[in-house]
C-alpha cells in the first residue's frame, strides 16, 4: 500500500470524528438505556474509519499499467470480497446467537482481533517496503518494536480467547487446570518474548520474529488454562483490553491514527473494567492472572460441606409467600442463564406487580460469565431498566424486603464473605439477601457448591426456603401457582 509522508488534513479530521464516535459509543454502552444509540455511534465510527482508509490508502498501480482512476481494481475487489465474507459471517452469527451464549461470542470476537494483529505484523515483516517502514538498515528499529509487540499481544489474545471460548462454551472443563511449575514456565516464557522483541530491534532474522510469535501463542494457552470458571468475567474483559493494545500497536505499524485511537480506547476501557471486576471480587489482578480460583460448580468442593438441617419448599409455598409480600427482590446468577429462565422470570415479575407487589432485581457485578451478563439477559426478556439495580444501590433495601428470590446465584449471596476470615471469598462484596424476612433459593440440588467451592451457610438459615429444581421449570410452576 502507498503511504503519504503525512495523511492529508481531511483524513486526519475523518479519523478524529471516528474517534469521537467511538468515545460516544463507550459512553452510550455504560447504561442499558442508551446502549442502542451507543452501538450505532460505534458502527458509524467504524464505517467512517474503514471508508476513509479505503479512499486514502490507494494501492499503487502495477508497473506499466495505468490504474483505473488511480485505483488498482483487482486489489479493491479483493478487499471488497473480504469485507463481504466478514459481513455475512458477522450477520449470520449475530442473528443466530442466543443471549445466553453472549460471553462465548465476545471471546470469539477477541480471538479474531488478536489474529488480525498477528497477520498485519506478519505482512509488515514479510513486505516492509509496502508499509513504508524500511530503510537502508532494513526495517526501522522503532517499527520492529511495534511489530514485535503487535504480533506478541495479538497472539496471546488469540490463543487466550480460544481457551476462554472453549471454557465458556463447555467444550472444556471450567475447572482450573494447574500445571506443575506453571508460574516459572509462564514468567520464563514472557521474559523470553520480551527478550526476543529486544533482540529483534538489533537482528531482523526471520527466526527471531517467528519464534516470538510462536511463544506468544503458547503463553496465551498457558495463561488462560489455569483460570477457573469464577474468574471468567475478569478474563473476558482482560482479553478485551489485550485486543485493544494489539490493535494500537498495529496502528503504529500502519501509520493509521484511527487504529491507534480506537485500540487505546478499547485497551484502557478493558483494563479499567478488569480492575472494577477484580475489586468486586476482592481479588488482585495478579491472583486472577496466576489462576486457579473457582472450578465448575459440580466439580469444585465435590458436594455440600454440611449435613445441617434445611427447609425445602414447593412452587405453591413460594407463590403464596411472594403474593403476600410488599416487596420482592430477585437476585439472578449464572444458574438463571444456564436454565434460560429469564423470560419465565419476567412473567413472574409481571404477575406479582399485577398483585400490587413491588419487584426489583439486584445484580452483582460478577454475576454470570462476563461484565453485564445478567443485565443483557434481563433486557432480552424485556425487564424494565428502572427495576434493575446494582449491588451498591440496593444492598440497604434487603432489610426492608419481605422476600429475596435468589435464582441460580451462590457465591455472590454468601454471608461467609463478611464473617469467615478463612473463606476464599472473604472480603468480596456480596448481596445482603440474608437480611430479607424470607429467602427463597432456587438451585438444582443441595449437592453442588458455587464456583468458589464454598458451601453457603444461607441454605441452613431459619428464614431460608430451598426450591430444588431446574430454575426455568421452578419459575414456570410458580407462575402457574400465582395464576
Amino acid at each position: 500500500m502507498h503511504h503519504a509522508a503525512a495523511p492529508p488534513a481531511w483524513v486526519m479530521l475523518a479519523y478524529l470524528v471516528a474517534g469521537v464516535c467511538f468515545i460516544l459509543a463507550l459512553r452510550g454502552l455504560s447504561s442499558p438505556v442508551s446502549s442502542r444509540i451507543g452501538n450505532r455511534f460505534g458502527m458509524a465510527g467504524m464505517l467512517l474509519a474503514v471508508g476513509t482508509t479505503l479512499i486514502h490508502y490507494r494501492p499503487l498501480p502495477a508497473p506499466g499499467l495505468e490504474p483505473v482512476q488511480g485505483v488498482d481494481m483487482t486489489t479493491m475487489l479483493q478487499i471488497a470480497a473480504a469485507i463481504a465474507i466478514g459481513a455475512v459471517i458477522g450477520l449470520v452469527t449475530a442473528r443466530r446467537i442466543a443471549m445466553t451464549a453472549m460471553p462465548q461470542l465476545v471471546a470469539a470476537f477477541h480471538s479474531l482481533v488478536g489474529l488480525a494483529a498477528v497477520l498485519v505484523a506478519s505482512g509488515a515483516f514479510l513486505n516492509p517496503e509496502a508499509f513504508g517502514i524500511s530503510g537502508a538498515e532494513g526495517i526501522h528499529p522503532v517499527s520492529r518494536v511495534e511489530m514485535g509487540l503487535g504480533a506478541a499481544i495479538g497472539a496471546i489474545t488469540f490463543s487466550g480467547s480460544v481457551i476462554a471460548f472453549l471454557k465458556l462454551n463447555g467444550n472444556m472443563s471450567g475447572t482450573p487446570i494447574l500445571l506443575p511449575m506453571r508460574h516459572v514456565i509462564n514468567l520464563g516464557t514472557l521474559a523470553a518474548i520480551l527478550g526476543l522483541i529486544a533482540w529483534f530491534t538489533q537482528d531482523q532474522s526471520p527466526w527471531v520474529f517467528w519464534t516470538l510469535t510462536g511463544l506468544a501463542f503458547l503463553i496465551g494457552f498457558l495463561l488462560i488454562i489455569p483460570i477457573g470458571g469464577a474468574d471468567m468475567p475478569v478474563v473476558v474483559s482482560m482479553l478485551n483490553s489485550y485486543s485493544g493494545w494489539a490493535a494500537a500497536a498495529m496502528g503504529f505499524t500502519l501509520q493509521n491514527s484511527a487504529m491507534i485511537i480506537t485500540g487505546a480506547l478499547v485497551g484502557s476501557s478493558g483494563a479499567i473494567l478488569s480492575y472494577i471486576m477484580c475489586r468486586a471480587m476482592n481479588r488482585s489482578f495478579i491472583s486472577v492472572i496466576a489462576g486457579g480460583f473457582g472450578g465448575d460448580s459440580a466439580v469444585a468442593g465435590g458436594g455440600a460441606a454440611s449435613d445441617r438441617p434445611w427447609k425445602r419448599g414447593s412452587a405453591e409455598d413460594a407463590a403464596f409467600l411472594m403474593k403476600q409480600a410488599e416487596q420482592v427482590i430477585i437476585v439472578p446468577g449464572y444458574g438463571m442463564a444456564v436454565a434460560q429462565a429469564q423470560h419465565a422470570l419476567r412473567e413472574m415479575g409481571d404477575m406479582l406487580k399485577s398483585e400490587g407487589v413491588s419487584v426489583k432485581y439486584a445484580i452483582h457485578p460478577v454475576a454470570g460469565r462476563m461484565p453485564g451478563h445478567m443485565n443483557v439477559l434481563l433486557a432480552e426478556a424485556n425487564v424494565p431498566y428502572d427495576e434493575v439495580f446494582e449491588l451498591e444501590d440496593i444492598n440497604s433495601e434487603f432489610a426492608r424486603t419481605d422476600v429475596a428470590f435468589v435464582i441460580g446465584a451462590n457465591d455472590v449471596t454468601n454471608p461467609a464473605a463478611k464473617t469467615d476470615k478463612t473463606s476464599p471469598i472473604y472480603g468480596m462484596p456480596v448481596l445482603d439477601v440474608e437480611k430479607a424476612k424470607t429467602v427463597l433459593f432456587i438451585k438444582r440440588s443441595m449437592g453442588g457448591v458455587g464456583y468458589a467451592g464454598v458451601d453457603n451457610e444461607l441454605f441452613y438459615r431459619d428464614n431460608t426456603m430451598m426450591l430444588l429444581a431446574d430454575a426455568k421449570k421452578m419459575v414456570e410452576e410458580i407462575v402457574k401457582s400465582l395464576g
